[in-house]
């Protein structure tokens, strides 16, 4: 499906999209953060063959993506691994086909295409790492949704063991591909904390591009809201980026935590707690990376972040750690 498919049929659920979604209803497919998925039934058909003709066949890290196993490029990963198989043989080429009547297979675990995408904003607490699964033992930011969501959802980018704040999960592989990919371009906007006051110019030079080891790290924004506190807006996905300039300068940071990805902020939630994005709001970053990736402009801000229509409306989970 191609990026701007997806983004029409985004459209068509908001039309379609009457009050709060509840977590209650049909559940399709498996979520185990310890397991990966493996066997099962495609039910979506492909455009059409080369030849013009319908077909029911799906490159297979297609199939993969939208039965949630990961994003379309990490899927292409585990199938060159040698973890996934068809019909109980192995297969490493990601352009190899997949149709109905087929068995596919990742870690011998069952694979299925879900009909429900699930699309999650959390809000990680500190502590909890970003991956289905933990070879240390680690409490997994997966887990807080289990009780909630049967589908096997992953999360679209990454917070850092020790930072909290908001991160998308979702089941639905093109949607995280499209969003996260560096073209997108999506803004992530941050509070920072510090344990002693900011030293004179980290903000002034964070913006103009700083290199610490090698690696140049430049952000979009920055302000100094108090002596101990920077808002940062970020673009990059460079591997904890903030956390390296801060310690580059000296800047112990104390708390960090996300509050903004592209249009979609806070909105109230807690450490812990999650909701449900809204059709509109997925629409919206759809849109955004769109927008960026094209180059194009509008009235509210590359990603909308002055856009006060997309805020929240749908039910907040409350289930806290405290609360497992």
């Amino acid at each position: 499906m191609s990026g701007s498919n997806l983004h029409d049929k985004m459209i068509d659920r908001e039309k379609s999209f009457h009050g709060v979604k509840s977590v209650a209803g049909n559940r399709n497919g498996l979520h185990d953060s310890g397991e990966s998925a493996a066997c099962g039934r495609q039910d979506e058909k492909s455009a059409d063959s080369g030849n013009g003709e319908k077909s029911d066949k799906m490159r297979l890290q297609v199939y993969l993506a939208h039965a949630g196993v990961a994003s379309r490029r990490a899927c292409e990963q585990f199938i060159a691994d040698g973890r996934v198989t068809v019909n109980g043989v192995c297969i490493t080429e990601p352009g190899s086909k997949v149709s109905a009547e087929d068995s596919v297979c990742v870690d011998g675990k069952p694979v299925y295409i879900e009909e429900t995408k699930r699309y999650i904003l959390l809000h990680k607490p500190a502590g909890y790492v970003c991956s289905l699964s933990d070879e240390k033992g680690r409490a997994v930011a997966a887990d807080l949704l289990k009780e909630a969501y049967s589908e096997r959802l992953y999360n679209v980018g990454r917070l850092d063991m020790y930072s909290a704040g908001l991160i998308i999960f979702t089941n639905d592989g093109q949607f995280a591909a499209e969003i996260s990919h560096p073209s997108a371009e999506i803004e992530k906007e941050y509070i920072v904390e510090t344990s002693l006051p900011v030293p004179p110019g980290l903000v002034e030079k964070f913006m103009h591009g700083v290199r610490v080891d090698g690696v140049f790290y430049k952000c979009v924004t920055a302000e100094q809201l108090g002596t101990r506190r920077v808002r940062v807006v970020l673009i990059e996905g460079k591997n904890r980026e903030i956390r390296h300039v801060f310690e580059y300068f000296g800047a112990a940071i104390k708390r960090l935590t996300r509050m903004r990805i592209g249009s979609i902020e806070n909105g109230g939630l807690q450490a812990g707690q999650f909701r449900e994005l809204t059709p509109s709001e997925v629409s919206s970053l759809l849109r955004m990376a769109h927008r960026n990736k094209s180059g194009d402009s509008d009235g509210f801000g590359k990603n909308g972040s002055n856009n006060g229509s997309n805020r929240a409306a749908s039910f907040i989970h409350t289930k806290s750690r405290s609360e497992k």
